[in-house]
């Protein structure tokens, strides 16, 4: 019979379980992204949950209800329609969470207002998609000018800002 060092042996059955125990660490987390990539939460639109799969018109667009690739709710951009909103579009006036899921787009308001050295730059010019931070928090983001979005007939357009380019200095607002 073969002579093996007995210190060779246990460092390979060391690393063996190291080695075999990562793996066990990370197979329910696997399990659980693979679980909400097959059935991601429903998705908020104006504080109303979606199915996933829906489909959605605002503003001249479709949206589609899915997950992105982490698994939470993402609405997604499809074509561009003549169709009636069927959702409410309020606008992007308030931090979206728990009203809107990443991906939806509002025309802006006031509350996008910002400035840019001593002028203001009223937050009504853009539309605005909710997006999410790396950190997992919802923010609006500039998506384009508002002249992408369609206000329908009786749909309401965002009212002109109250701010003024006196309240900016130095890309500051006071």
């Amino acid at each position: 019979m073969a002579h093996v060092p007995r210190a060779t042996f246990t460092l390979t059955a060391i690393a063996a379980m190291i080695v075999g125990g990562l793996g066990l660490g990370t197979g329910p987390a696997a399990a659980n992204s693979h679980i909400a990539a097959i059935h991601p939460a429903a998705c908020a639109w104006d504080g109303v949950a979606h199915h996933p799969g829906t489909t959605v018109v605002a503003g001249g667009r479709e949206y589609h209800c899915g997950a992105d690739n982490l698994g939470a709710p993402y609405w997604f951009a499809g074509a561009s329609t003549d169709r009636h909103d069927t959702v409410a579009n309020p606008g992007a006036r308030t931090d979206p969470t728990g009203r809107f899921s990443a991906g939806a787009r509002q025309p802006g308001t006031s509350y996008n207002d910002y400035c840019s050295g001593y002028q203001l730059i009223p937050g009504t010019d853009d539309i605005y998609q909710v997006v999410r931070a790396a950190d997992g928090r919802l923010f609006w983001k500039a998506a384009g000018p508002v002249a992408g979005w369609h206000f329908g007939a009786g749909t309401a357009r965002p009212e002109a800002t109250w701010r003024t380019g006196s309240l900016c200095y130095e890309g500051n607002m006071a």
